[in-house]
């Protein structure tokens, strides 16, 4: 079952919060086992909460579907889409939900058969690519009664994941100006696209003062029509990164600060719009451990002859150096094995402590409202990044394979947590010693609606 849920909705990929058919299929497969579904979380249709069990414990299952635009590919060698232009999984969520969908019947099994006491949840989450979901989901309240969360990620190891992640803010800023013919009356014009220039050469300058840890990069998404028209409208879309939420919170303010500048300098009139935001991701020790335990004793991923064959081409692909800093932090001795197999099934330990990722996940959310763990499953060709054609030939073809693992890893994991109440009992003692006086406040505005506009991030 769960390998045709991963072909079909690997086949039909769909953008951020049009999920319609992939979140319908998880669902359905959800609803057929006698779980309970929510449907519409956080103004979104296609998130949706699916519960079984009554016990006191309460363990939750991510899951996304959400494919990237532009990035249709066959499953082959060689860059092919199916239909140019089109959605493809190149992060490999056609695993992602299913995997968890897969574990979530697993636990539930257990628990109806008498094996087990507690409440599974599985949480499907729409739009993660442009970091939508889980945080409206979660302003909604969908995950405060949970006692522990656990996700994964398609990859190229299989590994817990310890790192942290970057906050991020999703701003746009509309300038309205009066539109005049560029040569013959430009007196009369004001223009909307010099507030946006200016907003842009301001940043660069204050770049010079924020931490370097903090990122912040934007794309003009409206400039205007003609170079002999002055634009009477210009829209410029930000994201802010940094490691803390208060660090993202400083530096979005600064540059809304001299957003405000830039309206008065060109007499523009200025709309802010906050897309979306999210936290850091906070990792939880005592689920982290639950997990490695899990996966060590789930052993390797047995991927067959012809698997590794096709990994080779896939990877044969990539540039050299890809594969060298996909390396770079791996333990000696997995490195030396993955550098000659181009699909690595053999779990790697913890090696990302106290590191922060460039990327940012509304996973970050779940983790600062209740004790989050997640892993890496190995789905790809050693190296491969992920949002690349290569990855999506993957996650069509032997990531399934690493799908069903994970699975497996998300469901024995939820039921050692389930069995011991003190692991559960020491996974929240540990997030409260880590958050301590911080606590979860939303990132959007409680009258913001889903960016149902927004497909790519």
């Amino acid at each position: 079952m769960l390998e045709r849920m991963a072909r079909e909705i690997w086949e039909s990929p769909e953008l951020g919060l049009h999920e319609e058919r992939s979140a319908a299929l998880l669902r359905e497969a959800l609803a057929d086992e006698g779980f309970d579904l929510e449907v519409g979380v956080g103004g979104m249709p296609t998130a949706f909460i699916a519960t079984y069990g009554e016990g006191d414990a309460t363990v939750g299952i991510l899951g996304e579907y959400d494919a990237l635009p532009g990035l249709s590919q066959r499953v082959c060698a060689e860059r092919d889409p199916v239909e140019e232009g089109e959605p493809g999984h190149g992060c490999g969520h056609n695993l992602f939900g299913v995997a968890g969908v897969g574990a979530a019947l697993g636990v539930k099994r257990q628990i109806e058969g008498g094996d087990l006491d507690g409440t599974i949840k599985f949480f499907g989450c729409p739009a993660e690519e442009t970091l939508v979901g889980k945080v409206f989901m979660a302003r909604a309240g969908a995950f405060d009664d949970l006692d522990v969360a656990l996700t994964w990620h398609p990859g190229d190891v299989s590994t817990p994941r310890f790192g942290r992640t970057l906050a991020m803010d999703s701003v746009q800023f509309r300038y309205e100006g009066v539109s005049a013919h560029a040569s013959v009356s430009p007196e009369s014009g004001r223009s909307a696209l010099d507030a946006v220039s200016l907003l842009n050469t301001g940043v660069e300058y204050a770049r010079e003062h924020l931490p370097d840890s903090t990122r912040i990069h934007y794309v003009i998404t409206d400039g205007g029509d003609a170079p002999n028209v002055v634009p009477s409208s210009a829209t410029v879309w930000y994201y802010v990164r940094a490691p803390t939420r208060g660090e993202v919170e400083f530096a979005t303010d600064w540059v809304g600060d001299i957003a405000a500048g830039a309206a008065r300098m060109t007499r523009t009139d200025l709309t802010r719009r906050a897309v979306t935001g999210c936290w850091d991701y906070l990792p939880n020790r005592v689920v982290t451990d639950a997990i490695w335990e899990t996966m060590t004793e789930l052993g390797e991923i047995e991927f067959a002859d012809e698997d590794r064959a096709f990994a080779e081409e896939l990877q044969g692909t990539l540039a050299e150096t890809q594969l060298e800093r996909s390396l770079e932090d791996i333990p000696d001795e997995h490195a030396r094995a993955m550098s000659q197999d181009p699909l690595y099934g053999v779990p790697v330990p913890v090696y990302d402590e106290d590191s922060i990722s460039g990327g940012s996940t509304d996973v970050g959310d779940v983790s600062w409202i209740v004790p989050t763990g997640q892993f890496r499953a190995a789905t790809w060709p050693v190296g491969t990044p992920a949002h690349s054609w290569q990855a999506v030939a993957a996650n069509g073809d032997f990531g399934i394979e690493g799908g069903i693992y994970a699975a497996k890893v998300l469901a024995g994991t939820a039921i050692l947590l389930l069995e011991n109440p003190s692991r559960l009992e020491r996974a929240q003692a540990t997030f409260r010693d880590s958050t301590g006086d911080r606590s979860y406040e939303s990132p959007v505005d409680a009258d913001a609606e889903p960016p149902f506009d927004i497909t790519a991030g």
